[in-house]
């Protein structure tokens, strides 16, 4: 059998979180009920004319700069036509002539070390609606909610090789719209979307060969399995002596295979022309430089710096700067508790666990970090105890609550009342007569059971070193 090496392009529709649309001032809110988020405008109306949101153009600024593009001084709108229920216009705007971006690139990490993925272009572009297929009445209807949506497509180089290689540009790509603020990059609501455009050839040779693209890819699993099963499909029909149909085709994930959608088209296809509604786009060297200015750290240089600044282990660091949300708590918390360790436990513990527990993810953290220092400040102080701030924990976490206001209000802190704790200590000797002779035959493990038993009678509300050295003092009495 003869070797094939995959050849992989992509096409990667990331939706802008603006807060209205692209060419009109409706609402970009997810989750509105279907077709009120509309007007003549978006809705495709006679007579309604575009007004481009100067915000788009400043986050996809944003998103070629970080990505090392070079900016187009003059860039234009066109019209892409075609006919399809959810779009309302008949036509697209877009950019295919004159971009905003070209000539980027970004750097991942790969098995084989650091590899350099190009960025063709950058373009501005409206979204259409959605179709909602009813299987119940057998119906599709359409929502407009996300017709004229702001996106910008992101087209690569054909420098992919493997499915590795296109999630981990995926990732970084997430990464960085959500460091830059212009996206939230949730492919499971459709703001991030790929298309992927794959070929396969003999090892060595220099022709690509012909290539299918699957469209609107929303997970890495299934982008990761399709790479796969497309590479493999393309293989097969090469070595049956058949040829590869250039073409468009959809992944089914619950099949685990694709299916041919239409023949590939080409732009003619489209009947391109500039948009006569829209003027060009002139970028100032003023304004590059202020987008330029105003863009933040991103993971990499935050690991380096986090490595001189803060005493925390390298595997905190990568998972902290794994999330702008992540970061920002931790850096915020540290500077307001001076404790840069203990804020990385907390965040690594307890706040994985419950964002693992719930299924969400770092960014849809809401607490405050004031809330987080101040709830160490209480640790700290010995006011609480572990067992009381992880219970008050989960109440920042879900509310966040201020913590300072909870003990005080509900009674939490540390009892200190000399009288109280020997009461519980001489209840907690009575009611556990095995440990107290195992501790006396020379067991003294026995003595870690009564001490959580006291913790228990106290629901945590104890020193547990005070707890211990008490007991401790009673059962030497009882030894004598």
């Amino acid at each position: 059998m003869k070797i094939y090496e995959t050849v992989i392009g992509l096409e990667v529709h990331v939706e802008l979180a603006t807060k209205s649309k692209i060419f009109c001032r409706c609402s970009t809110a997810f989750g509105a009920k279907p077709n009120t988020q509309i007007c003549p405008v978006c809705a495709g109306l006679p007579g309604a004319l575009p007004v481009l949101n100067r915000q788009v153009v400043e986050d996809a600024l944003a998103v070629g700069l970080a990505m090392h593009c070079e900016i187009s001084e003059v860039s234009r709108f066109d019209r892409k036509n075609y006919f399809y229920p959810d779009n309302p216009q008949n036509y697209q705007i877009s950019q295919l002539y004159a971009p905003l971006c070209r000539n980027g690139f970004v750097e991942i990490e790969t098995t084989a070390g650091r590899k350099r993925i190009g960025i063709h272009e950058i373009h501005m572009e409206d979204d259409a609606g959605k179709h909602l297929h009813d299987p119940a009445s057998g119906l599709t209807l359409v929502d407009y909610n996300r017709s004229g949506v702001p996106l910008i497509e992101i087209v690569t180089e054909p420098d992919f090789a493997n499915a590795d290689e296109v999630v981990a540009f995926l990732e970084q790509l997430r990464l960085m719209v959500r460091y830059l603020g212009v996206s939230d990059g949730k492919m499971q609501e459709g703001s991030m979307r790929a298309d992927v455009n794959l070929s396969v050839r003999e090892a060595g040779c220099e022709v690509l060969g012909t290539r299918t693209e699957m469209k609107n890819m929303n997970s890495f699993a299934a982008i990761r399995r399709a790479v796969t099963a497309e590479a493999a499909r393309q293989i097969a029909i090469l070595e049956q002596g058949d040829v590869v149909v250039q073409e468009s085709r959809r992944w089914d994930e619950d099949t685990g295979t694709s299916y041919s959608m239409r023949s590939k088209e080409d732009a003619q296809d489209y009947r391109y022309f500039p948009e006569p509604d829209l003027p060009p786009i002139v970028v100032s060297e003023e304004w590059k430089a202020r987008v330029r200015a105003a863009l933040p750290e991103f993971r990499e240089e935050k690991r380096a710096r986090y490595l001189k600044e803060y005493e925390i282990p390298a595997y905190d660091i990568e998972i902290l700067t794994g999330s702008k949300k992540l970061a920002d708590l931790f850096e915020e918390a540290s500077a307001l508790c001076g404790q840069p360790k203990k804020v990385s436990n907390w965040l690594m513990g307890e706040t994985m666990h419950l964002l693992s527990e719930r299924g969400l993810d770092a960014d849809d953290l809401t607490f405050s970090a004031n809330h987080l220092a101040d709830l160490i400040g209480l640790i700290d102080r010995g006011e609480i105890g572990q067992t009381v701030a992880k219970q008050i924990f989960l109440r920042i976490f879900k509310e966040d609550v201020d913590p300072v206001a909870v003990v005080r209000a509900e009674g939490l802190a540390t009892v200190r009342d000399a009288d109280k704790l020997n009461e519980v200590v001489e209840t907690i000797l009575h009611s556990n007569p095995k440990s107290v002779q195992d501790y006396l035959k020379g067991k003294t493990k026995a003595i870690g059971y009564l001490v959580g038993q006291a913790m228990r009678e106290m629901k945590g509300q104890a020193d547990p070193n005070v707890i211990r050295e008490m007991l401790k003092e009673r059962l030497e009495e009882e030894r004598e």
